[in-house]
């Protein structure tokens, strides 16, 4: 059996099933409730039971009291519907709006997607889970007090492991060790989510993501979500690289293309191999945006990846028409000591 769950004051809905917690099913509907711990510790997903009923699988879970929950009071990460239920919950739509914390997470997987490109999957403790949206990144802690920022190239429904996309820098303090020792089953340590690059769900304007380097990582995770929400307005997906074999990823943006009528890919390359029969498009990817889209006055663009595009895109997207508030970028800059 199954429940409906609305939210007040909105017009989301969403079905739980019988062994699922609302925090659970409203993530599985693209739906981004406040939460943290996921374990009923923190209190971080209280909110109230405005219309229905609910139980807990194993008992009042520590952050909640008697009175509270007499009170109509609950925890969504362990409440199970016994009923229809309207709740009141603010839905977070800001980025402010979800605190960083500092957790665990073991390696679970590395994935050589191109000669300096590995594709990293972490995996948080079992009573752990990172709320984020779309677009936002961590900062991975080193000795010393340093730290290196990896944008999250997952989507928040697919949450299970983080996904990051670490690029070789000769002598970088992280990708160096990325690249020789680190193995899967090592314990990294990170904070996050930080920054307010993510994908804006209020808009109705056609979307232009633009990607540059491993800065594709991001865009790929804004894309899944937006798809994962059944986002039909125009999105038109660029990924500038120097080679080919520098678009580690490139089936996967096709695959979009090819299954979703609202998504156009173009990747374009700066320096094709003289010896490859690339006949796809060349030069700087903004200069592709540009050429497709002369007029950017009606469009949000995402972007992410190395300052020098960032910069260069900047000055001639709001050259063309682009409104500086429908701008949206993620700069790629080098991490210091």
């Amino acid at each position: 059996m199954t429940h409906q769950v609305r939210i007040e004051g909105t017009d989301h809905q969403f079905d739980v099933g019988d062994d699922e917690s609302v925090i659970d099913a409203a993530l599985r509907a693209g739906l981004m409730l406040p939460y943290s711990c996921r374990s009923g510790t923190c209190g971080t997903c209280k909110g109230d039971i405005v219309e229905g009923a609910i139980a807990y699988p194993d008992g009042l879970p520590p952050a909640i009291d008697a009175k509270e929950d007499a009170a109509g009071k609950a925890l969504f990460c362990q409440a199970r519907p016994a009923s229809d239920l309207l709740i009141r919950v603010a839905e977070v739509r800001e980025a402010g709006a979800i605190q960083p914390q500092r957790l665990p997470a073991r390696v679970e997987h590395i994935e050589e997607v191109a000669p300096d490109v590995r594709r990293l999957f972490l995996k948080l403790p079992r009573d752990k889970r990172l709320a984020f949206l779309a677009g936002q990144y961590l900062d991975i802690l080193l000795r010393g007090g340093q730290r290196r920022s990896f944008s999250l190239a997952n989507a928040p429904h697919d949450d299970e492991r983080l996904e990051l996309h670490v690029r070789h820098l000769p002598g970088g303090v992280f990708s160096e060790y990325v690249f020789t020792g680190l193995q899967p089953g090592a314990l990294l340590r990170f904070e996050g989510p930080l920054g307010n690059f993510f994908l804006r769900e209020d808009s109705d304007r056609p979307m232009i993501l633009m990607g540059g380097g491993t800065g594709f990582g991001p865009i790929k995770g804004i894309v899944e979500h937006a798809l994962h929400l059944g986002v039909t307005r125009p999105m038109h997906v660029y990924w500038g690289a120097r080679a080919q074999a520098d678009l580690y990823l490139d089936s996967l943006p096709r695959e979009w293309a090819a299954r979703h009528p609202s998504v156009l890919y173009t990747p374009v390359l700066s320096e094709p191999a003289r010896d490859t029969a690339w006949e796809g498009a060349t030069g700087f990817v903004h200069e592709q945006v540009l050429n497709d889209h002369p007029d950017l006055s009606g469009f949000d663009v995402y972007m992410s990846g190395p300052p020098p595009m960032i910069n260069a895109a900047r000055e001639a997207f709001t050259s063309a028409g682009l409104p500086a508030e429908r701008l949206f970028y993620d700069s790629f800059e080098p991490g210091g000591d």
